[in-house]
């Protein structure tokens, strides 16, 4: 009879360190949320991609085509939709989602109790709401190609500042629906929205370059209080094909800081308000 090997059975029974249980844990977290996303895309999809669809319909086919707006208008109006779509998708979805988690039901305790800092629970949401702005975005331009027509002139040679300013946009969008998700119980969740994203969309610089507001001053300074603006500009920036005379986007320096910028504090303050709500 073969004496056991003790230092076998001891290697086998010690225990996984933290980081190594952690890593097992945000995987299957992960894993979990991405096949949720992937069985519910194509409803994501449509609630997402409708308001972008009628925007490009109406302002850059329809209004073009009866001789109400230039033939431009669509080639300034698509890089807002893009920044609309892709900051838009990660902030709803994340807030709705944090405001039924953290309702009554308290579905956000399974999540906790997972070998996970709590910050790293909160981080992992944001950043697959992040995901799927940039999905929802990266739909935009097969959707805007296909209504838009001639309209749609897209230039190729920023790709890789268009993919920054997008992710970028997204996180701060997913940050954003973080604090909202947080500060507001999900029945008020419908109110918030009209009272901030109303005044986000229409003082953004969706419709229109923050350059050519020269003529209205004031409202000029105040779109600079709105990070959709920086986005917008960001994406105009890296996407509208340069023309004559045309009115210039905002510099990339102050697009990139004050994306940035908001970014950190939209996340910290999430964060923070995160770890208030589960541990009351």
């Amino acid at each position: 009879m073969s004496v056991p090997d003790l230092t076998t059975q001891r290697h086998e029974l010690r225990p996984r360190s933290r980081a190594s249980a952690a890593l097992t844990a945000i995987v299957a977290i992960v894993s979990r949320d991405v096949l949720v996303t992937r069985r519910e895309i194509a409803s994501l999809l449509v609630q997402t991609l409708a308001q972008p669809l009628f925007f490009l319909f109406i302002f850059g086919k329809v209004l073009s085509s009866i001789g109400t707006t230039s033939p431009r208008f669509s080639v300034i109006l698509l890089p807002g939709i893009v920044a609309f779509t892709v900051f838009l998708a990660p902030l709803q979805a994340l807030s709705i989602d944090l405001g039924r988690d953290l309702s009554f039901t308290r579905e956000i305790d399974d999540r906790l109790l997972a070998p996970l800092p709590i910050t790293m629970v909160a981080v992992e949401k944001v950043l697959l709401a992040a995901a799927r702005g940039l999905v929802a975005g990266g739909f935009v331009f097969p959707l805007a190609y296909w209504i838009l027509g001639s309209g749609y002139q897209v230039r190729t040679d920023e790709i890789g500042a268009l993919i920054g300013i997008m992710a970028l946009t997204a996180l701060l969008g997913a940050a954003i629906g973080l604090l909202l998700g947080t500060i507001f119980p999900i029945t008020h969740l419908s109110l918030i929205f009209s009272i901030v994203i109303t005044p986000l969309i229409f003082t953004g610089c969706l419709y229109y370059p923050w350059g050519s507001l020269g003529v209205i001053r004031w409202f000029q300074v105040l779109t600079l209080f709105n990070p959709l603006t920086y986005a917008s500009e960001g994406m105009r920036y890296a996407m509208v094909p340069f023309q004559k005379g045309a009115a210039e986007s905002l510099a990339m320096g102050w697009v990139l800081l004050v994306l940035c910028v908001s970014l950190v504090l939209s996340l910290g303050s999430g964060v923070k308000f995160f770890w208030g709500r589960v541990l009351s």
